[in-house]
């Protein structure tokens, strides 16, 4: 099963359903039990069981100098088999669930069991939630309560796959807000960041046989102003990820239990590349020479996937980003991609003919020369021990067995994907798309692209609030049979009209901590009463501590 819950046998030991109780942890633990008194930790000897894996051991090191600093007294850390005596004690249970953990707060010891790396750290970020705010400082303060209440926790996660896309294209993040925003995720438990690397207004990440796609494709020169289509505030603009920078933020990410998903979007959102390397494009009528777009939305000039020169390019740059990113997964796109331009190609054309691909079933032949692209990179990928997902349009046409399908366009591509035993991942623009605006409050609200396209009549329906995003239910519609292979749910945030740190963290938080309990949490232990309780009381002031902005609570 790809969908985790915890472990029955947790539960059994209770001998019954325990009392969910609310600690202001989020997400919130599946389960909780609260005791009586609490657990003195200020100078608390911590024990590793030899068991721990290193990168556990770094974890909970880690912890350990966190208290210590903020409690004003060291915390030593030692190796022991098992829990006996005072102390607080982390052990290897193998009968816990993939990711989840167990913490049990006594007035004398406490025990924290999990089964890999993310449970030890899951557990510990836990326990900060319900530690004095001043652990997430750097100064210490011995005068607080430094205490744990008596408690049984128990929690893994509903699904394996918690992501958060960052869109680095249509507008340049630097290495330190990108890992502003990794830290916020490692709070909150999500555990996939996908990284949007390529777009015609951008192309973010070296390359070392194509220069010219950072020396060009990095740069454009202005940026469309608002929502006029006719306007370029005349700026320069760019900016790309070296491999030594992607390699510091991939070890960044590995620290705190986030993979990296990357992605190249092809074969269309290409016009970077194509400015790099003309060569690469289509013989159509549309005008060239090729520029680094200036203006948001996609452009109609796509990779001429007909030569084999253009799939030699687009393998080779897919060689270099598996062999960066050591991850199982790589996103080739493949949403959006217009299909004029081929109609025309003798380049294009010749392939179509050479595959005897056919106008079928409302699908054209263009339609299926992109599904060629698809399987021809996915088998490539498959050599280099990787897997692809594509955006929802891939499922177009015919696509091999083993794609993942990311559903954005509402939830439909999901549901069509599950039932034919695809995986997925579900991301509807409905509930997911952070950059829509977060109340139907036009005038009070940052120029968004729903300002661009909706009317303050229409806006309440497309608008991205709080509670709708909590109150989305994945599995809605997914026939039971098919819903193993619903992986889990992404947030997307495009960055058109986005181009500050402060307005990125505010058009992301607090949306993503809501993300993170219906990502996290089974549908009967959430209620938006106590999610909203928990953000007022801890979770908001834990991003004030982390100097992150936000969208204050209505």
């Amino acid at each position: 099963m790809k969908r985790l819950c915890v472990a029955v046998i947790m539960l059994m030991a209770l001998g019954c359903m325990p009392q969910v109780t609310n600690l202001n942890i989020v997400p919130a633990p599946q389960s909780v039990k609260m005791g009586r008194g609490t657990l003195n930790v200020k100078g608390i000897d911590i024990y590793c069981s030899p068991q721990l894996d290193p990168a556990s051991v770094g974890a909970v090191n880690r912890f350990a100098e966190r208290l210590s600093t903020s409690c004003g007294r060291a915390c030593q850390v030692a190796s022991t088999d098992r829990a006996s005596g005072s102390g607080m004690y982390f052990l290897k249970d193998d009968t816990i669930a993939p990711e989840g953990y167990s913490i049990s707060i006594r007035t004398g010891a406490a025990e924290v069991r999990a089964n890999d790396f993310n449970g030890f750290l899951y557990a510990v970020q836990s326990l900060c939630q319900i530690l004095p705010m001043a652990v997430y400082g750097s100064e210490p303060a011995p005068g607080e309560s430094w205490s744990l209440p008596c408690c049984e926790i128990y929690d893994a996660p509903r699904f394996g796959y918690r992501g958060l896309m960052l869109d680095c294209c249509r507008h340049f993040w630097s290495v330190d807000e990108v890992k502003k925003v990794l830290d916020v995720m490692a709070v909150f438990k999500l555990n996939r960041f996908h990284w949007h690397l390529s777009e015609d207004q951008g192309w973010r990440i070296q390359i070392d046989k194509y220069p010219r796609l950072t020396e060009v494709g990095s740069w454009r020169n202005g940026t469309m102003v608002g929502g006029d289509w006719d306007s370029n505030d005349g700026i320069r603009y760019g900016g790309y990820y070296t491999k030594d920078q992607i390699r510091d933020i991939i070890a960044y990410a590995a620290e705190r239990g986030i993979t990296i998903v990357p992605e190249i979007d092809l074969p269309g959102h290409m016009q970077a590349a194509l400015a790099s390397y003309p060569e690469l494009g289509c013989k159509g009528s549309l005008p060239q020479p090729y520029e680094v777009w200036t203006i948001w939305g996609v452009s109609k000039q796509v990779l001429n996937v007909g030569s084999e020169k253009t799939m030699q390019f687009l393998e080779d740059v897919l060689g270099e980003v598996a062999d960066l990113f050591p991850g199982e997964y790589i996103h080739i796109g493949g949403d959006e991609c217009p299909r004029d331009e081929w109609k025309t190609d003798p380049d294009c054309q010749a392939k179509i003919k050479e595959l005897g691909l056919k106008d079928k079933d409302g699908v054209s032949a263009e339609a299926r020369l992109q599904n060629y692209v698809t399987a021809r990179m996915q088998k490539f990928l498959a050599g280099k021990g990787k897997k692809i997902i594509g955006w929802d349009e891939i499922l177009e046409g015919d696509l091999a067995e083993g794609a993942t399908v990311m559903s954005w366009r509402g939830t439909k591509g999901g549901i069509k994907a599950a039932s034919m035993g695809y995986d997925v991942i579900m991301t509807p623009t409905t509930y997911c798309y952070l950059d829509y605006i977060q109340s139907a409050d036009m005038e009070h609200e940052p120029f968004s692209i729903t300002h661009q396209w909706e009317t303050p009549e229409t806006v309440g329906k497309s608008a991205i609030t709080l509670e709708k995003i909590y109150g989305y239910e994945p599995l809605d519609e997914i026939p039971e049979e098919a819903q193993e292979h619903i992986l889990g749910v992404q947030c997307n945030l495009w960055t058109e009209y986005i181009a500050t740190p402060e307005h990125l963290e505010y058009m992301l938080f607090p949306r993503v901590l809501a993300l993170s309990e219906l990502q996290w949490c089974n549908p009967e232990h959430k209620d938006f009463d106590r999610f909203k309780a928990s953000l007022s009381s801890r979770s908001l002031p834990i991003l004030d501590k982390l100097g992150v902005n936000y969208r204050k609570l209505d």
